[in-house]
């Protein structure tokens, strides 16, 4: 049977490791699809480079629509990344007929809607697994192997250069700023990482998740989207203390009047197992009516991680070229016209439990005064913990840390009650407000 030809439209880290790996396993990965798979045209701004590369036997362009334009490519796949370029290829391909593998998580998490909907227009597929999670496969667990079960909620750590600075802050003692630098320096860290730290890039994955878990459409704009920036090695220090580690988890969950959409630092149990990933790695925790709770767990990122699960959706493509696109496994899990209208709460909405810390003045009365602002929003406590002046100022120090656990309660809730703390003359700086998840 005939190979199936693949264009790259960008050969730089994940280019480069798709195309070694293919070429690597190559004998292997066709009796798994049953056709050989060839990289036979890349386009590339750097064309030295690229056929550096790719050696001689492939055709090597600057422009990514003569690739798109070649009647002989099956399959484009697209590893520019970004909003712009990216989009108008991607349809252009759709367009022409093409199946499109993509690694790109910002434009599906933003326009995916739309390349979904002219690909099914088109008959063709857009395959992503490598847009989430890295070498993880969890688009196809939650697509396909657990499509027996009602998702109830999914929470990833799903950004590995935060995973990595909050391990180190954990680790070392030390405060944000300082492991940033450490994270650029080593390569963890892009020079402008805003896009990780500031938790946008996790949010684009959880979106994408999201809309597979539960059916909806992929709606970046209603995530809730908070970063790791404002962290101190206090809080984490606090939260080792009370049995929980702080990781920044993309979470999505079936609530009672819609879907919940959010990516923020969370306080999760020591005794979990995703608590305890660390470094760049990712995890993912599913759970579903049927099966419980599930962990997927990998290298998040990286060239050949990335490249594998690229691979897989080449292979994907490959076995399905021929099929009747309406017997194919939808984008999103479930059937186009099957899909849910169950909204994406906003924030002020969502039930979950907080870790708060107060610098308050050490006198009498000041933790009466909190628990009853609490007690009036209807929040409960389930621990306090107040530190020795010492250990706050050193000794003679007039202010200490009061940290108060609370059960589940409405964001929106304690927004307000939030408000009426800080506004105590007995509270002498902003109060830190980290949310709590169990996952159990």
């Amino acid at each position: 049977m005939k190979s199936i030809q693949v264009g790259l439209l960008g050969i730089g880290t994940v280019g480069t490791g798709t195309f070694n790996v293919l070429k690597r396993n190559q004998e292997e990965i066709k009796r798994r699809a049953g056709r050989g798979i060839e990289i036979t045209m890349v386009a590339d701004l750097d064309l030295a480079r690229a056929r550096a590369i790719v050696g001689p036997d492939v055709t090597v362009v600057d422009d990514a629509r003569q690739v798109i334009a070649n009647p002989d490519i099956d399959i484009v796949v697209e590893l520019i990344g970004g909003y712009g370029i990216a989009k108008s290829l991607v349809l252009q391909a759709i367009a022409a007929g093409k199946h499109v593998v993509t690694a790109n998580k910002a434009l599906l998490a933003v326009h995916g809607t739309e390349i979904f909907a002219a690909a099914s227009a088109k008959g063709v597929m857009v395959a992503f697994e490598a847009a989430v999670a890295g070498g993880i496969p969890i688009i196809k667990a939650l697509r396909e192997g657990l499509s027996a079960n009602r998702i109830q909620w999914i929470a990833g750590i799903i950004n590995g250069t935060t995973n990595f600075i909050l391990s180190e802050m954990r680790e070392k003692g030390l405060d944000f700023g300082v492991v940033l630098k450490e994270a650029q320096r080593l390569g963890y860290a892009e020079a402008d990482p805003s896009f990780d730290i500031e938790g946008v890039d996790a949010a684009h994955k959880a979106t994408i998740m999201s809309a597979i878990a539960f059916g909806i459409p992929v709606q970046f704009d209603k995530a809730y989207v908070e970063g790791i920036t404002r962290l101190e090695a206090t809080d984490i220090r606090y939260a080792e203390q009370l049995g929980y580690r702080i990781k920044l988890l993309g979470i999505t969950k079936r609530a009672e009047m819609g879907i919940e959409l959010r990516v923020h630092p969370s306080l999760i149990p020591a005794k979990r197992l995703i608590a305890n990933v660390e470094g760049a790695m990712n995890a993912v925790v599913v759970n579903g009516d049927a099966v419980g709770t599930t962990l997927y767990y990998g290298k998040g990122a990286g060239s050949e991680p990335t490249a594998s699960a690229v691979i897989a959706d080449l292979v994907d493509v490959a076995r399905l070229h021929t099929a009747d696109p309406l017997n194919r496994v939808p984008h999103l899990a479930f059937q186009p016209d099957a899909m849910s209208k169950l909204p994406v709460l906003p924030m002020s909405e969502v039930v979950t439990s907080y870790y708060l810390r107060l610098r308050v003045a050490d006198q009498a009365g000041v933790l009466a005064k909190v628990t009853g602002i609490l007690a009036d929003a209807n929040i409960s406590i389930d621990a306090v913990l107040q530190r020795e002046a010492d250990e706050v100022g050193g000794e003679g120090a007039t202010s200490t840390d009061l940290i108060i656990l609370t059960h589940e309660a409405r964001e929106g809730t304690m927004n307000d009650a939030l408000i009426r703390l800080q506004d105590l003359p007995t509270v002498l700086a902003p109060i830190v407000r980290i949310r709590k998840e169990e996952l159990s």
